[in-house]
Order: C-alpha cells, then structure tokens, then sequence
C-alpha cells in the first residue's frame, strides 16, 4: 500500500492503534483528574447514568465522524469535511472557528494548568516570569517534534497516553476496595435543569476526538482506520470515565465537594497516602503536555489545508523538504499558543469555545447527511453509521439542546466571532479579486 499521499506531498504513516491512541490522548485530558467532583456535587450517585447518557449523545456525534472520515481523506478534518460538503465559505468559517475559537484557546488553558499543577509542588511556577519560560520551552519542544514528523508526534503522544492512563487504571483497580456502597445509593433524582448543565460539562469531558482526524492526510487506509479508531477509542474513555466517577463517588461520597479541584488526588491519597496525590498532580500535567502536543500535531494540517485551497496564507501550505510535514504551519499555530499562554487575555475568549465545538460537531453532522445522499463510486464499501437517520438525528438533538444552556453573553459573544469571521472572508475575497482584475488590466 503507498504511504504517501501525492495530492499533498504527505506521508500516510499513522495506523490504527497510533490513531487509536491519538484520539484516545485527545479525550482523556486534565478535565477527568477535576471531573468526578464537578458532576458527584451535583448529580451524586446519579452521575454515573449522566455518563452513559452523554456516551449514547457523543456516540452518535462520533459515528457521523467515522463516516464522513471514511470518506474525506484529505487533511483538515473537520474542515475538510464541511469544505467537501457545503463549498468555500462554509468550510473558512469552520476551520477558524476552530483553529481558533476551539485550538488555540483551548491549548493555552492547558499550558497554564501544567504550570498551576506543578506549581502546587514547587511554588516557584507561580512567578510569572519563570511561567513564561517554562511555555516558551514547552512550545520549543513540541514544535520541534511535529516538524521532525508526524510518526515522531503521534510516538510522544502514544508514550504520554500509556502513562497517563496506568495511574487512572490503578485508581480503578485498587480504588474498588475502599468503595462504600452506601456512597452510591441514589438518593433523589436531579433536576431537569442541573441534569443539562451536568451534561454540558461532560460533552466537553468527550469533546477532542476530532483532533486527531486533522492529520487524516497522514493516515494509512483511512476508509478501515478512521471508523476502527473511533469505536475503539470511544468504548475505551467511556468505560474508563464510567469506572473512574464510580470507584470516586463510592470512595468519597458525601465528601466530594471538599475535594472538587482534585478528587482522583484525593483517591490516591486514600489508596496509597500523600505519593499518590503527588503523582496524580504530575499525571495532570503530563495528561495536559499530551493533549497539547496532539493539538499541534493535528491542527496545523487544517491551517495547511486551508492554505492549499487559497483560504489561508499559501506559505503555510509549503511542506518539510526532508520530514514532509507542514513545518510553518506548525510553527505559526504552536508560537501563537505561547502567545496567548502569556498573555492571560485567553480567559476573557474562553467562554466562547463551549459554543464554537458545538457548532463545529452540528456542522460535521449536516456535512455528514449530505454527503450520504450523494452517490459516489465505490461508496456502498464506504463505512456507513448505524441507524440510518436516526444517529444524525440524536446528534444534531443533543447539540441544539445543548445549545439551551448557553448563557446570553457566550451567544452573543460566538455571534459576534461568527459575523468578524464572515467580514474577514468578504474582505479576502474583494482583494484577491481586484488584485486578479488588476493583473488582467496589466
């Protein structure tokens, strides 16, 4: 089978279990090691039915990806698939909202809690100087080992997901021993409302599987490896946050809010005393160096997507002479995360990034429906979601109920994002038409 892919100079070199393990990395970032407590308080031992429930929601969210993933082979991702289905300006839209609105944001937040979880062992993370420093390196160190090749990324990101998950394993394995039973006893049922805000929160525990699928240009078999991976991964988290909110419920009970910044911490400690706080608080940040480091593995390839069809600057589109990687598209989306890492001006953007995914994951969903109807060669081998229509359907019902519990201003302030965005696109077009209709007059 080639390993290159002619169309883009890229090199398909990403199998299933890297990609499983990509996607897998994506998920499971440093909101599990916070989680539990945030929907224990709420929810109590009901918590565990708000996991399966959000699973059946992201599971038909994440079967629209594996077929249009199948499909769309080209790198982007979420982009490339909404380009395909609806044109240009639908496709530019996406690919900022989430290059931007989602990418960035949601990587400078993890750089700053590597620094806030290290700093709770050695205080010296809280200077703002050594902060700075200590993201510079960081960024340095992941730029370098997406440049170098997307193997080398995909082979940190899979190292940092073996690790990360041998402590959440062990929290699970011996955590069950010190469950009682008592601590999950439904006591009342939530209410309608804490019901959808306690989903909202666990979509975004889900969200991040579609990072990975950015570097699909990169991906051996995409038609067998996409839809594989998906399934793989997603039964994976599922079981894995389903067991974790289990063994903390029935471990701290009543307790939970006491231990709301830190309760999978607060388990080691009961397990294997003050060292297994310790090394959850790394685990933390080792599990956010991961997610940030697949992030610049995975996004840029949407930026050189978007380049190779004119949307973006062209010399994001140029490709590594030796490593065959979109080396300054990964230089410019990692050195713009130091940016904002630094900054601290990303707090004020973040409330926008819970809308902007969501409208990201409906888009995919309606690329999905139409590309269905559209008859294509080979197609009846192409992977195909269960339940014909019913899966688009849930997934495109969950999105939009989830879009309820969106405050005023995060609506407003993802409105106004959305018409800036659509203003940027007008402009571009009028000057790549007048500087054409200058160059015909010449």
């Amino acid at each position: 089978m080639p390993t290159a892919n002619p169309d883009e100079g890229l090199k398909r070199v990403i199998g299933v279990s890297a990609l499983t393990f990509s996607i897998i990395s994506g998920v499971i970032g440093a909101g599990i090691f916070a989680l539990p407590a945030i929907v224990g308080t709420e929810l109590g031992a009901f918590s565990v039915i708000a996991y399966i429930f959000c699973g059946i929601l992201l599971a038909a969210i994440m079967l629209c990806y594996a077929e249009i993933g199948s499909r769309i082979t080209t790198s982007g991702g979420s982009y490339a698939y909404v380009e395909a289905a609806f044109g240009e300006f639908p496709g530019y839209i996406i690919n900022w909202m989430y290059f931007f609105g989602w990418g960035i944001i949601g990587s400078a937040a993890l750089m700053n809690i590597i620094a806030d979880s290290l700093g709770v062992l050695f205080p010296v993370f809280s200077n703002p100087l050594v902060r700075g420093v200590f993201f510079l390196v960081l960024a340095m160190f992941m730029i370098l080992i997406n440049v170098y090749g997307a193997k080398q990324g995909v082979g940190v990101v899979k190292m940092i997901t073996i690790i990360k998950l041998l402590p959440l394993l062990g929290i699970i394995i011996f955590g069950f021993s010190e469950v009682n039973a008592v601590n999950l006893r439904w006591e009342r049922l939530p209410s309608l409302k804490s019901f959808a805000d306690t989903t909202l929160v666990l979509f975004f525990a889900f969200a991040g599987f579609e990072t990975s699928l950015g570097a699909s240009g990169e991906i051996k078999n995409p038609k067998r490896t996409v839809p594989l991976s998906i399934g793989i991964a997603g039964i994976v988290v599922l079981l894995v946050y389903m067991l974790l909110q289990t063994v903390t419920q029935g471990v701290l009970g009543a307790q939970m809010a006491l231990f709301k910044n830190a309760p999978l911490a607060a388990v080691a400690d009961r397990i294997i005393g003050p060292a297994g706080a310790t090394i959850l608080l790394l685990c933390a940040a080792l599990s956010c160096f991961g997610n940030v480091t697949l992030d610049i593995l995975c996004t840029p390839r949407s930026l050189f997507a978007g380049a190779n069809d004119g949307l973006f600057p062209k010399f994001l589109s140029r490709v590594h002479p030796k490593y065959a990687t979109p080396y300054l598209a990964v230089i410019t989306y990692g050195s713009l995360i130091f940016v904002f890492s630094i900054s601290g001006g990303f707090q004020q953007l973040a409330v926008m990034a819970s809308a902007i995914i969501l409208l990201v994951y409906l888009a995919v969903i309606l690329a999905t429906v139409k590309l269905r109807m559209k008859k294509i060669e080979g197609g009846e081998n192409l992977f195909k979601a269960p339940g014909r229509w019913v899966t688009p359907l849930i997934g495109i019902g969950a999105i939009v109920w989830l879009l309820t519990s969106l405050g005023k201003w995060e609506i407003l302030s993802t409105l106004i994002f959305i018409v800036a965005l659509c203003v940027i696109y007008l402009l571009t077009r009028w000057v790549k038409q007048k500087n054409k209709f200058l160059g015909v007059l010449k």
